[in-house]
This record gives structure tokens, sequence and C-alpha cells, in this order.
């Protein structure tokens, strides 16, 4: 096998353990909807009185989590929906403290008119006030929470690299190992050649 089919190997091995931990199923909660063939899909969550976001696969393509009872969202929650078009967070009781702040960063990046629609219901000083309009001074104590939210990013990622390396430095033991073991087949083969050739040898000398 040469360098090129190594690689090729070795990268559909990483993306089948990337793949196999992520979520391929429709959230029971909600309502799922193809939007056909390699387009992804429509998860609808929307008024079921969800509390918590749940886990959602990663070809999803529009998410409506609006009218539940979601007051924040974990980091690192979404990160895995890389196909997003359209997404609708807004008529929940958002609970606008310090973690707050994923949801706010997320949604910068991915939804800048969701963002404009989401209100927070929580605490007093900040109650009615646009999400997106929240400035430092009303996420302060952040400031000391968001090395806690670095580090627990920071062990996810290494855990990640360090699966990636475990099953590059699988893949070569294998590859290796099969190529020992064609190696070897192909000496016994040679072997019992050169082993038959003298018989015949032996035998065509003994008849002279």
């Amino acid at each position: 096998m040469n360098k090129t089919e190594f690689i090729t190997v070795a990268g559909f091995a990483i993306s089948f353990l990337f793949h196999m931990t992520q979520t391929e199923v429709c959230p029971p909660s909600c309502n799922c909807k193809s939007l056909g063939e390699m387009k992804g899909l429509q998860i609808d969550c929307s008024s079921r009185k969800l509390t918590e976001v749940p886990a959602l696969p990663i070809n999803t393509k529009r998410l409506y989590l609006q009218n539940n009872s979601l007051t924040s969202v974990p980091p690192g929650a979404l990160d895995n929906l890389r196909s997003l078009e359209e997404v609708k967070v807004f008529d929940n009781p958002w609970n606008c403290d310090c973690h707050i702040l994923y949801l706010k960063l997320w949604l910068e990046d991915v939804s800048a008119p969701s963002l404009a629609n989401i209100r927070c219901a929580t605490p007093a000083p900040v109650r009615m006030k646009p999400l997106g309009e929240l400035t430092g001074n009303d996420l302060g104590i952040c400031k000391k929470l968001l090395p806690i939210k670095c580090l627990e990013f920071f062990w996810r990622d290494l855990i990640l690299i360090a699966g990636a390396i475990i099953t590059l430095i699988l893949v070569a033991w294998a590859l290796k190992f099969s190529k020992k073991l064609v190696c070897q087949i192909n000496l016994s083969q040679y072997d019992c050649r050169r082993q038959l050739l003298g018989k015949r040898i032996s035998k065509n000398h003994k008849i002279q």
C-alpha cells in the first residue's frame, strides 16, 4: 500500500471516528422533516415546553426552538450544527446572566437576525432587554467564569485530538501487520516452489 492509499484510509478512519460521536437521530421531543436527499433536516422543537436543548443531528438545516421554557444553552451544545441555515429561538424565558454568553456569541456568528429577536426575562436589571444589546457591563461577572469555559473546550479538543492520534496509530499498525503478513505468505509460496523444484530435480537425477 502506497503513501496516498495510507492517507486515504487514515482520513476515512478519522472521519468515521468523528461521526460515531455525533447524534444522528431525531430528538424524541421534536418533529423532524427531511428537506430532500443530501439537503439535511428541519427540526421543529417549538412549543414543546422544553427546558433544555435536546441532542440534535449534525445535518440539521433548520432549527426551531421558539416558544419553550429555555433559560440558557450549555457551552458547545450547538457547535456540531455546521450546516445550519435557519434558527429560531425567540419566546423563551432567557436568563441573561453569564451563562447566556455562549448563545449570544454563537448567534452572532450563525444568525444575527435571530439574535435581534431574543429578549431577556431575567435578571431584573436586563428584563425585556434585547440579548444582542447586552454589553460587558451587563455580563461583568463572566470575566471570572470564561476561563473555566475555555478550559472545558480545551479538554474536549484534547480528547478529540488524542482519539485521532490513536486511530492513526492503529491504522498504521494494521497496515504494517498486513504488509508483513503478505510478505510471509509470499516467502512461504517461494519456499514451497523451491522445495517442489528440488524434488523434481532429485527425481530426474534418480531416473537418469
